[in-house]
């Protein structure tokens, strides 16, 4: 058998399990955008429309598509913020320690999504834990309204995927070569001088790639808004789940689907080619 035979051959499980299981939906969805809703539900195959594309550009959707895009942006900016530190702590760790550290960083993941979302509804609400402790600290004289608000929900969601911004940016720093860093030092650069003009663009491919994970996972997520935001805004994720559960309206749904796929289509082509792009910058250096 020839080499290429050999590496299709290998190759051959997981293309079949991708183009059953996403090429073929993601077609199934696109078809569905061109037909209409049934009387009763279901899809009305009798003549396509372009109705629903319409629906989706109407000022009212657009609008929660962009207050999705603002709390997926904000859970994102924090999370970078918080998993980059966390990720420098341990690639600077010990070799010896560093797997322990991530162990302890992707050990939310052991535990279900729902479980953990609950688990902040427990802490938030204002008879909760941090209710409780500020009260008794004689900090607040009544409950803060913490649960059921838009930072509840961001909160939940950069809870949620921190781990990706941690491992994707130490999986960066890993590969980074310390005689940059200690070029720089030698030519007169202090620490955080090195940091911003050498640490930080190099690894940039692992931030553009754990920015991308949270972003996306965020603004399709109907979960975390829903318990955590107690149904008081919608982001495109409940409205999806709306269209298709409780409206019934699957080409609605599937329209609105697609524009999130797109969404998410140009932030990893965009994310490739800023990857690409370093690359090559590290490769001319």
């Amino acid at each position: 058998m020839k080499p290429q035979h050999a590496s299709w051959l290998l190759m051959a499980p997981g293309l079949i399990w991708l183009g059953l299981l996403m090429v073929l939906p993601c077609a199934l969805v696109f078809v569905l955008i061109f037909f209409e809703r049934g009387i009763y539900g279901g899809i009305d195959w009798a003549a396509p429309t372009l109705e629903n594309i319409r629906r989706v550009l109407d000022p009212l959707y657009l609008s929660i598509f962009l207050d999705s895009a603002l709390v997926a942006l904000s859970a994102t900016l924090i999370a970078l913020l918080i998993g980059y530190p966390a990720a420098y702590a341990i690639a600077k760790a010990p070799p010896s320690r560093q797997t322990v550290l991530l162990f302890l960083a992707i050990l939310p993941f052991w535990t279900n999504y729902l479980i953990r979302t609950y688990a902040w509804i427990v802490l938030l609400n204002p008879a909760g834990l941090i209710n409780a402790a500020l009260s008794t600290m004689g900090l607040t004289s009544e409950p803060l309204p913490l649960l059921y608000t838009r930072p509840a929900v961001v909160l939940g969601l950069v809870y949620s995927y921190t781990p990706f911004v941690i491992l994707a940016v130490y999986s960066a720093l890993q590969r980074l070569d310390p005689s940059y860093a200690e070029a720089s030092r030698d030519l007169g650069a202090g620490r955080a001088q090195t940091f911003l003009r050498i640490t930080l663009p190099l690894t940039a491919p692992g931030v553009a790639a754990g920015a991308v994970f949270v972003f996306v996972l965020s603004i399709g997520n109907f979960v975390t808004p829903d318990l955590l935001g107690g149904g008081k805004f919608q982001m495109v994720g409940n409205l999806i789940y709306d269209q298709f559960l409780s409206a019934r309206d699957w080409p609605f749904g599937a329209a609105l689907s697609a524009l999130l796929i797109a969404l998410m289509m140009v932030l990893l082509f965009a994310q490739a080619i800023a990857t690409l792009h370093a690359r090559g910058g590290h490769a001319r250096t």
